[in-house]
């Protein structure tokens, strides 16, 4: 009995001792992540001085000269601006430019809300949601080959279709038809992933919001204007705004489809400047207009955010 108390006794201590020396230890510091923080963000500023900022400036220094290419740029000041405003190619082909993103935007955020609603309120199918990715992955250039033989006025599939319901056929490379042909090419192939973008925004919305209208017998359009649209704006808002820049960036679907000879009606901004940098070897002017183009993207981005009240969320 005496040994068992004994020993008791002695691990009672060791315990004792060991705690003191526990508690004796000071507490780690976290360990302060600022000194290593540089190394990693360094990779995407360099990127971002390299890719981004220095074709910047020179582009605004290009926009000021006289350059060729083929010569040293020389300093010609704001000529280069001021020829821009009284050229009736650049206004018209920033006019193109605007009629195609008009249509383009509105089909496709229609149409992808339309879908997004249908995704969120009846299916969740991960198929059905890489079937709609579908179209976003194939290249533009491969896009513009196939559509332009679906249209086709002799050989298309779109014109056998119209005649066989009796509709007659369509040139839908008139000038009439020729941008509202190229938005419904680029609405095929975008309104798939903006519908996606979308349907990720609607699954952040509580579903106790929808449950409480259906107790209060709100239908399925009434809950998608009061509780889906005004939850989804902050989303709608990133939506447009990335499409509104993708769409003023057409040139590929144009490039292809005419085959590089676009007519006035379809001669986008871009596809300007690819002519007077490339074609005509008027890289200043090129630049000038470029310039041009970054400001008039920015303002529309600026005013867009804005009225969209984008950095507020009615969720919170």
């Amino acid at each position: 009995m005496s040994a068992l108390t004994g020993w008791t006794s002695s691990r009672t201590a060791a315990a004792r001792r060991d705690g003191r020396l526990a508690g004796s230890r000071r507490p780690r510091r976290p360990r302060d992540d600022r000194r290593i923080a540089p190394l990693f963000i360094a990779p995407v500023l360099i990127g971002f001085a390299v890719f981004y900022v220095y074709p910047t400036v020179r582009g605004v220094w290009y926009s000021m000269t006289d350059y060729s290419l083929l010569t040293s740029p020389s300093y010609v000041g704001g000529d280069n601006y001021s020829q821009l405003l009284h050229d009736d190619q650049f206004w018209n082909s920033l006019k193109v430019t605007a009629y195609y993103v008009g249509i383009n935007i509105v089909s496709q955020t229609v149409l992808a809300l339309g879908l997004a609603a249908l995704m969120h309120r009846l299916t969740r199918s991960a198929v059905l949601r890489a079937t709609l990715l579908l179209p976003w992955l194939v290249p533009n250039v491969t896009v513009g080959l196939l559509w332009a033989w679906l249209l086709d006025a002799n050989l298309g599939f779109a014109n056998h279709l119209l005649h066989a319901m009796g509709m007659g056929t369509v040139s839908f490379y008139s000038p009439n038809w020729a941008m509202p042909s190229v938005a419904l090419v680029n609405t095929w192939a975008y309104t798939g992933y903006t519908a996606l973008l979308l349907y990720a925004g609607m699954l952040q919305i509580p579903q106790e919001l929808y449950e409480s209208a259906v107790v209060d017998g709100a239908g399925e359009f009434r809950m998608f204007r009061r509780i889906t649209l005004p939850l989804l704006r902050p989303i709608l808002a990133l939506v447009l705004v990335v499409s509104l820049i993708g769409s003023f960036q057409i040139f590929d679907t144009v490039a292809v489809v005419y085959r590089g000879s676009p007519i006035p009606e379809t001669r986008v901004i871009y596809f300007y400047i690819y002519q007077q940098a490339f074609t005509f070897f008027h890289m200043g002017y090129a630049s000038a207009v470029a310039m041009v183009l970054v400001v008039v993207l920015g303002l529309l981005t600026f005013v867009q955010l804005r009225l969209l009240r984008a950095s507020r969320s009615d969720l919170g």
